[in-house]
């Protein structure tokens, strides 16, 4: 009897403990994407404290007076705010999408830009700058970026699909396919460009990533796809931890592993095109952010997808802090600060996995 209590009170801390952490995990990732968005407003050119940035937050929401000027309210609202929105829906966006591909592939190196996704959008941004139209319009670059990766996750995934069946393997390999000739073009059209500096300026500055001049009507582009992408994505949880076992094996637990494929794909597609078309090129989101989630939570999906949203969000917007004060008053691109911190673990990750590998 004293041996069954015994199990059962140590079998009562395991379950407690196995709650404790993904609580501790979500409100920690809450409170740091809080602090973070609050530094991120109140950081800049024109510095504001923190007890500023929350009044004029709270006077828009709530019918209080604030006790602050005009300029205040309008770098906070107009400038600031969309700035660190954007960030958020990009690094959330890019972080789900990144937990759902390495999931759908079983395979922790996986991200989104494995479809060829990102380097579509990269083409389709720079054709834009090339053909003259992003100095008549402000949707022009957001609109062709993500028409180019949609488009290519649809084009990859109509290779790489015969029969109604697409193999995983095949579908890694049409992806990079696709996303080798997007990169050409998209380099044919830089060559095309440095006739103009300018254009050339712009080009190179929007491949290497920047919450720069961001406005509200980039946040009312990224938000619906964010939204939608979101929703697909999480949807599929229960699916993609059936799809961790083996396609053999989730197909006999009554999975449809062609539809869920589909769906992950989709919102995958969805979820990279919202990001880049607002922010451009951010190398390693979509790599590092899942995976550290992954190493915490476990492989259930139902806590890494929201986490890695969560996450995301609070990283893109602190790594959008470190550029701004790395080198003031100008601004370090924010490809490069999340290269910085990418670039480090994905070699750790390399060789982590060879040593497993090896010790096999």
């Amino acid at each position: 009897m004293a041996n069954r209590i015994r199990v059962d009170r140590e079998a009562s801390g395991s379950t407690m403990r196995s709650r404790a952490i993904p609580a501790s995990f979500f409100a920690c990732s809450a409170a740091l994407l809080a602090v973070s968005a609050v530094l991120g407003i109140a950081i800049g050119t024109t510095p504001l404290s923190w007890t500023t940035v929350i009044k004029v937050l709270l006077t828009g929401i709530l019918p209080i007076e604030g006790g602050f000027g005009e300029t205040e309210e309008f770098i906070v609202w107009s400038i600031r705010l969309p700035r660190v929105l954007v960030g958020m829906l990009s690094g959330g966006s890019l972080a789900l999408a990144g937990a759902a591909m390495q999931g759908l592939f079983r395979n922790p190196l996986a991200d989104p830009g494995v479809i060829g996704t990102s380097a579509a959008a990269a083409c389709g941004a720079v054709s834009v700058f090339v053909a003259g139209l992003a100095a008549h319009s402000a949707l022009w670059l957001p609109l062709a970026s993500f028409v180019g990766a949609f488009g290519a996750g649809l084009l990859v995934y109509a290779l790489a699909t015969r029969g109604g069946v697409t193999p995983v393997a095949t579908l890694v390999l049409a992806g990079i396919a696709c996303g080798s000739l997007f990169s050409a073009a998209t380099s044919l059209l830089i060559s095309i460009s440095f006739v103009d500096w300018q254009v050339a300026a712009e080009v190179m500055f929007w491949l290497m990533g920047g919450l720069d001049s961001r406005a509200w009507v980039h946040v009312w582009i990224a938000l619906p796809f964010t939204l939608a992408s979101s929703g697909l994505l999480l949807a599929c949880s229960r699916d993609l931890d059936l799809m961790s076992l083996g396609e053999d094996s989730a197909q006999s637990l009554g999975l449809d592993v062609e539809r869920t494929k589909q769906i992950v794909l989709l919102g995958a597609s969805l979820a990279t095109a919202a990001s880049v078309a607002v922010s451009g090129i951010l190398a390693f989101v979509g790599l590092v952010v899942p995976h550290v989630v992954r190493l915490i939570l476990g492989p259930a999906h139902r806590l890494v997808l929201p986490a890695s949203m969560i996450a995301g969000a609070g990283f893109l917007v602190t790594c959008d802090i470190l550029a701004r004060v790395v080198h003031p008053p100008g601004e370090v691109r924010l490809g490069i600060i999340t290269a910085a911190f990418g670039a480090p673990f994905f070699l750790w990750l390399l060789h982590a996995r060879r040593r497993e590998m090896g010790a096999v």
